[in-house]
């Protein structure tokens, strides 16, 4: 995400970084950088122009060039312009309305509506405490019913049976009465799409708009299309009046365009981002994180929230027991790296890291995760003895194991003996309280950084 925009932005900064004191010259030539930076992420051209002017008339006062760090304080003009051009502050759902609270997603096909309104409905139910009906009005695309019922299966959310009816209007009138005899308090409307925007959908779009009378009408964009996705959401919006938009396939955007120009460009606020395929791959969309990750700064409080959901306090303070006891078995481990993968990709929990970010380029995220696959198919293989007790694990064990996990024995040994070197490593962590174990045995050293699995960059051949 972003990583080519975040490199040519370095790369700007570079030439000022460390200086103790700038001409106007310095700032204008900095902008330039900065302005060829976001055309080449695809931002749109009068964003970037009136961005960089914006940025070049606060960093040319006296007070930034002649301040003991005016590098650091042109960054900061940086980010705050990126946090205002994507739209200041988070932008949530309007839950203040009599249930049965109505969302129309809209959107063109490929773009990503029906994981999307699963996604979405996973949110409201496990954060927001919601109970959402998911509706299949998409009567275009044979597949589209039975997808939504897939994914309201995986997630054990309730999805409207249209009873063979052909007539979206009727099958969104039906769903919401059905919704206010059930005791949904939320509706979530999967509409139909076409491959490019032309009158007979969005027709059909204000018909059903019209019956229902939406909250909310939100588009579903894919960010990989750049400057497209946000010609399509000038088209929506000047046909429904969308309320916002959900950016998806944002893990795989390597520019970036769409999610700065947006907000800029259609005046509607960017409510939530796709960052991958995994159902829990939604995450509501926080402009001054957002800039905080362009920068390379990570995102600390969205891996804090992420690690929250996932870890129990009173499960923690037991696991540090057990690290300080040297008592950490495969079982543990096993666990920790459930929750790693409930979290997200690697390459999006290491973003989240402030200074990850060069590191990330170092990683082929698929590799990575394939020698995850590897390292639990291992200790899966194992017997709920050997992984408490790792000792007994003697030669015609690991032959076994690996076997059973189809890997070689000396991928077995090699994990038995960073497994050893690991739980030394964190009986000394465990000291540090419960920051220590996430920042060395825990999350932090599953992905690398704060050494609780010494050369797991071994371990993840993803590294190059």
């Amino acid at each position: 995400m972003f990583d080519t925009l975040s490199s040519k932005l370095d790369s700007a900064f570079k030439k000022i970084r460390g200086r103790s004191k700038l001409s106007e010259s310095d700032v204008q030539e900095t902008m330039k950088a900065v302005r060829m930076a976001l055309l080449e992420a695809d931002v749109n051209f009068k964003v970037a122009k009136d961005f960089c002017d914006r940025v070049a008339e606060q960093a040319s006062g006296e007070e930034v060039l002649k301040s003991l760090t005016p590098d650091q304080t042109i960054i900061k003009l940086v980010q705050d312009e990126l946090t205002e051009t994507m739209g200041s502050g988070a932008s949530s759902l309007n839950y203040q309305v009599a249930p049965p609270l109505i969302i129309m997603l809209v959107g063109l096909q490929g773009a990503g509506k029906t994981t999307t309104i699963g996604k979405l409905g996973k949110y409201l139910r496990e954060d927001q405490k919601r109970k959402p009906l998911l509706v299949p009005a998409d009567v275009y695309r044979k597949a589209a019913v039975e997808q939504l019922k897939t994914v309201g299966g995986q997630i054990g959310l309730d999805v409207f049976d249209a009873q063979g009816s052909e007539d979206p209007v009727s099958i969104v009138k039906q769903a919401e009465t059905a919704a206010r005899n059930g005791g949904f308090d939320t509706v979530l409307v999967d509409t139909a799409g076409r491959l490019q925007i032309d009158q007979d959908l969005m027709t059909e779009l204000q018909e059903m708009s019209d019956a229902i009378e939406p909250h909310e009408i939100l588009l579903v964009a894919d960010a990989m299309t750049g400057q497209e996705a946000v010609n399509v959401a000038k088209g929506f919006d000047e046909a429904l009046d969308i309320d916002g938009l959900i950016l998806t396939k944002l893990d795989g955007d390597a520019r970036g365009g769409a999610a700065l120009s947006m907000k800029a460009v259609t005046g509607k606020p960017i409510k939530f981002i796709g960052m991958g395929e995994k159902l829990e791959a939604l995450e509501v969309f926080h402009p001054d994180r957002m800039a905080s990750r362009i920068l390379g700064m990570g995102d600390v409080l969205s891996l804090i929230e992420k690690a929250s959901q996932e870890v129990d306090v009173e499960d923690a303070i037991a696991m540090q027991k057990k690290m300080a006891k040297n008592d950490f078995s495969f079982e543990d481990f096993l666990s920790q790296l459930k929750m790693m993968k409930r979290m997200g990709s690697i390459s999006s929990l290491m973003g989240m890291i402030p200074g990850m970010g060069k590191m990330m380029k170092k990683v082929d995220p698929e590799l990575a995760e394939k020698e995850l696959k590897r390292t639990e198919a291992i200790i899966l293989s194992m017997t709920k003895q050997e992984r408490q007790k790792p000792k007994i694990i003697n030669g015609s064990r690991r032959k076994r194991i690996a076997k059973g996990a189809g890997v070689r024995v000396q991928d077995v040994n090699q994990l038995l003996k960073q497994f050893a070197q690991m739980r030394q490593m964190m009986k000394k962590m465990s000291k540090m309280g419960l920051g220590g174990m996430m920042g060395g045995g825990g999350l932090g050293g599953a992905l690398g950084g704060g050494g609780g699995m010494p050369d797991l960059s071994k371990l993840m051949r993803g590294l190059k």
